[in-house]
This record gives C-alpha cells, sequence and structure tokens, in this order.
C-alpha cells in the first residue's frame, strides 16, 4: 500500500476540527454572558463595600464628635492610652519614659490581645499595649487620653521584616521545627509572656521561623552553599526575600497600612465586629481607603501627644514638656493629699494611743514607706532630670537590644540588618513598599503636621513661662517695698542713669575739642 493510500482524507481533517455554526455562536453568548455577570457582581460587591466602609466612617466620625467635645485634648485625664503601633519605638518610650513616671500599681494588667479586666472597675493610670483604637470602645472615653507614635511607613515596614527574622531566628537553635514549636509551648504553659503571645508577632515570628527552618533543611540537602550576594534583603538561600515578603496574604493583612488601620481600629486584632469586612473592602478596592485614613486623622487630632520615631530627640523633649510635666503634676497632688491623710491619721493615733494596738502602727508605717516609694520614683522629678533619666535609659536598652539582635543574626549569617545594609534595598521594591503602603504614606504626612503645630506651641508655652518667671523674680525683689518706697527707688534709678548719660556727653564733647586744636 503506498504512503498517499494510508493518509486520511484532508476534507475529513477539516471536518472534524470545525465547529458548529449554532455552538460558535452559544459559546460567544456563554462567555458575553459571563462577562456581563462578572462586570454585575462587581458592580455589587463594591457597592456593597461602599456601603459598609461608609457606615462605619459615619459611625466613627460621630462618636469622634462625641469624644472632642466632651474634654479637652491637651489636658491628661485619668487614663493614659499608649497605642503602640509595632516598630515605632514605643518600647524605648514605655521603658524610659512611662515606667518612670508610673508606679507599677499604677499600670494596668497586661492585655496583649485581649483585656483581662474592666478598665471601668480597675483604678489603673497607665495602658500601654499593641491593641488597636477599637479598644477604647471599652474604656471610658471621657477619662482616657490617648498618645501614639507614627513612623515613615519604608522605614516601618523594613523594621517590621528585620525584627521577624530576628525573633524567628532564635529559634534556630533548636534541631527541628517541632523541638522548636514544644519548646515555645513550654514557656507558654509556665505563664511567661513572650513575643509570640503579641500581636502582630504571634502571627508574623511563627510564619518567618517555619521559612527559615524550611530553607536550612534544603541548605543541608545541598551541602555547601555558597552566598555571593551580600545584600541580606535578596539572600533566598538563608530566609525569605523582602520582595516576596512583601507579597504575602500575612503581609498585605497585617504589615501594609498597619498604622492606619490600627489608629481606624481595623486590624485582624480589633474588638469591632466589622472590622475584618471593612478592612479586606478597602484592601480590594483602593479608592475607599480615603473615609478611613480621614478618621485616622481626627484620631490622631484628637490624641494628647503624637511623636515621631525620626524627630528622635524633638520627640522626646515634646512627650516630657506635654505628658511628663502634667503625670508629675498629678504626683504632687497626689503626694500632697497622701500627707494630708497621713497628718490626719497621726493626730487620731496619737489620740487614742493608750487603747491602740501595735498592729495600727504597723499599717500606718506601711503607708507611709508606700509614700515615700511613690515620691521616689517620681515625685522629686522636673521635666528636665526627666529628661537626663531617659537619656540614661535608652543608651543602655538600645545596647542591650543591639547585642541581642547580633547574637540572633550569627545564626542565618551572613544575612545581617544594619543602617548601611538597608541603602541595598532597591529603588523598585521602595517604591513598592509605598504604594502597598499608600494610607500610611498620607497619615506620616498629616502626623509631621500635628508635631510641628504642637512643637510651635510649646515653645511658645516655654518663652512665656520663663518671662514669668523673670516677672516673678523681679517681684520678689521688690515685693516687700511699699509704693513710696519703689517710686524713691525708681526715681534714684532713672537719676544716676541721667547723670551717667551727660557724663557720656561731656566727655564726648572735650574729646572732639582737643581734636580741632591739634
Amino acid at each position: 500500500m503506498s504512503t498517499r493510500s494510508r493518509l486520511p482524507p484532508l476534507h475529513n481533517t477539516q471536518g472534524a476540527n470545525k465547529m458548529n455554526p449554532i455552538s460558535e455562536l452559544a459559546l460567544v453568548w456563554l462567555l458575553l454572558l459571563c462577562s456581563v455577570l462578572a462586570a454585575s457582581f462587581g458592580e455589587l460587591e463594591f457597592d456593597h463595600c461602599e456601603r459598609v466602609v461608609k457606615k462605619w466612617a459615619d459611625a466613627s466620625s460621630s462618636s469622634s464628635r462625641e469624644e472632642h467635645h466632651n474634654k479637652d485634648k491637651r489636658s491628661l485625664q485619668d487614663l493614659l492610652f499608649f497605642l503602640h503601633v509595632p516598630r515605632t519605638g514605643g518600647r524605648t518610650y514605655f521603658n524610659c519614659f512611662l515606667r518612670k513616671l508610673y508606679d507599677n500599681a499604677e499600670e494596668c494588667p497586661r492585655s496583649y490581645d485581649k483585656l483581662r479586666f474592666d478598665p471601668r472597675k480597675e483604678k489603673c493610670k497607665l495602658l500601654a499595649t499593641h491593641d488597636d483604637y477599637s479598644l477604647m470602645e471599652m474604656l471610658p472615653r471621657d477619662k482616657t487620653s490617648v498618645m501614639t507614635i507614627i513612623r515613615d511607613p519604608v522605614a516601618r515596614v523594613l523594621s517590621t521584616y528585620e525584627f521577624s527574622v530576628e525573633v524567628a531566628a532564635r529559634f534556630l537553635v533548636h534541631p527541628n521545627l517541632t523541638s522548636a514549636a514544644m519548646m515555645a509551648g513550654r514557656i507558654r504553659k509556665n505563664n511567661v509572656i513572650s513575643t509570640l503571645d503579641i500581636w502582630p508577632w504571634k502571627y508574623l515570628v511563627p510564619w518567618m521561623r517555619e521559612d527559615l527552618f524550611a530553607r536550612r533543611d534544603a541548605r543541608k540537602v545541598k551541602g555547601v552553599v555558597i552566598i555571593e550576594d551580600n545584600n541580606p534583603y535578596d539572600m533566598e538561600e538563608m530566609l525569605m526575600p523582602l520582595h516576596e515578603y512583601l507579597d504575602t496574604p500575612t503581609a498585605h493583612d497585617i504589615i501594609h497600612n498597619g498604622a492606619t488601620f490600627q489608629i481606624a481600629g481595623l486590624t485582624n486584632n480589633s474588638h469591632l465586629a466589622e472590622a475584618h469586612e471593612v478592612r479586606h473592602c478597602v484592601q480590594k478596592h483602593k479608592n475607599l481607603g480615603e473615609p478611613v485614613l480621614q478618621v485616622a486623622k481626627r484620631r490622631l487630632d484628637s490624641m494628647l501627644y503624637v511623636g515621631l520615631t525620626e524627630e528622635h530627640r524633638e520627640s522626646a523633649s515634646l512627650f516630657a514638656h506635654v505628658v511628663g510635666s502634667q503625670v508629675l503634676s498629678q504626683v504632687v497632688a497626689s503626694n500632697l493629699t497622701a500627707k494630708n491623710k497621713t497628718t490626719k491619721s497621726e493626730e487620731s493615733d496619737t489620740v487614742s494611743e493608750s487603747g491602740g494596738s501595735d498592729e495600727s502602727k504597723i499599717q500606718n508605717g506601711t503607708s507611709e514607706v508606700a509614700s515615700n516609694k511613690i515620691e521616689g520614683k517620681s515625685g522629686n522629678m522636673t521635666v528636665k532630670t526627666l529628661m537626663e533619666v531617659y537619656e540614661g535609659c535608652i543608651t543602655h536598652l538600645w545596647k542591650s537590644q543591639g547585642t541581642r539582635r547580633v547574637n540572633s543574626l550569627k545564626r542565618i549569617s551572613p544575612a545581617n540588618f544594619t543602617k548601611e545594609t538597608r541603602t541595598r534595598v532597591s529603588r523598585e521594591v521602595i517604591e513598592q513598599i509605598k504604594s502597598l503602603n499608600n494610607l500610611d504614606v498620607e497619615l506620616y504626612k498629616y502626623a509631621k503636621e500635628i508635631f510641628v503645630k504642637e512643637h510651635e506651641l510649646v515653645s511658645k508655652k516655654k518663652m512665656v513661662s520663663t518671662s514669668k518667671r523673670s516677672i516673678a523674680d523681679l517681684q520678689n525683689v521688690f515685693g516687700e517695698m511699699d509704693d513710696e518706697k519703689l517710686w524713691k527707688f525708681v526715681s534714684v534709678a532713672l537719676m544716676l542713669l541721667l547723670l551717667f548719660l551727660l557724663f557720656l556727653f561731656v566727655n564726648f564733647r572735650r574729646r572732639r575739642t582737643s581734636k580741632v586744636k591739634i
């Protein structure tokens, strides 16, 4: 048989591949219908999201207006809520400012993720937590002042990435991931609070820990791995590259626009039932972010203090004058009250001393010791000494943090994070971070405006205060003089001034005359 006879007829092949005209038309209509349905569904979904976001924003705005109306934002209220945005330097403020101002007994029980106390009943004065603004729903709004610190979004995201890696790397001392997880579980059973208990690290660190162990196992399989790249943000043999990290669902949900969502009260740790839906609507439809941004801006406006991580020295000084001075004033007032109570109790003890027991004396002594302890904590402080204490504290704290970071990152060497290595992050990645954190970029600009205004206001107050002190000093000098003596003093002073001016004039004329004669 010839080769030609074995081949199928050409017209048969064409007929087999040719689609029936009716089928073609049906397919076209089906595709059109799917497109229309998809577009309609998209519009419906957008409309739904728009309503959800607007409803939340309207409710938040009305509560903000009520809050503005009910209290003076510049006055420190009974409770100070430090809304700690992660990686903004808040730990430094907490350890080196707030713990120097507030006694341990004045700190609210640590909440970390969920409140474990009723703040309306608890008589605490300081609540420092990573909780978002939704916590205000559980606090007495009219008796609560809020403070926070804002950081440049690019620096905050880079720092979040670095810290996630640093903490996760500590677990590499274990032979495998199972052993590391078991150790973390034992820590929890012993009621020891670790980074893994605190939002957002309870999500970010285990995720990064799993990635580090997987990459270490892969290196063991390969044997010797030579790493030539000196960019720790793109060292995939050792850790998840930054560009990959930025585009993960976890980063989108927790990290990007994190400051805006935290101040708006819309994180995945929120106490609001609608937070999840609002957040995801904004993440899906970028143009719905504006109402959320406006709510966050208004909340910054209502805060007692807004610091900037990049303006470290100026922010610390502003905090000392705005917050620190008021806390110190409250301590002085409470100490005076305590002294008055102690004096009254001593008087009553003296009256009933013959019939009193030793127990009453012991109790009285205990209260006296407690009072002295409070005075020792911050009673003798001024704004100036508070700043001196702060400067000494941060030196020690930063040194210990630096040592811990070096020890952690040794386990993933040559990867290391420093100010110098940040310059190796590409321009494309920086722009990617800015785009993904568009709301935070605008919020940071607004925070800078608030900071400049507050800084100018405090500077003016300091000038007025200095002038008042000068006037007070003069009044102290002349205060003991009566009107007649004061007028005599002023008259004599003016007479002496006129005589001095006359002497200068005569002396000047004599010099001119002598020059003419020569």
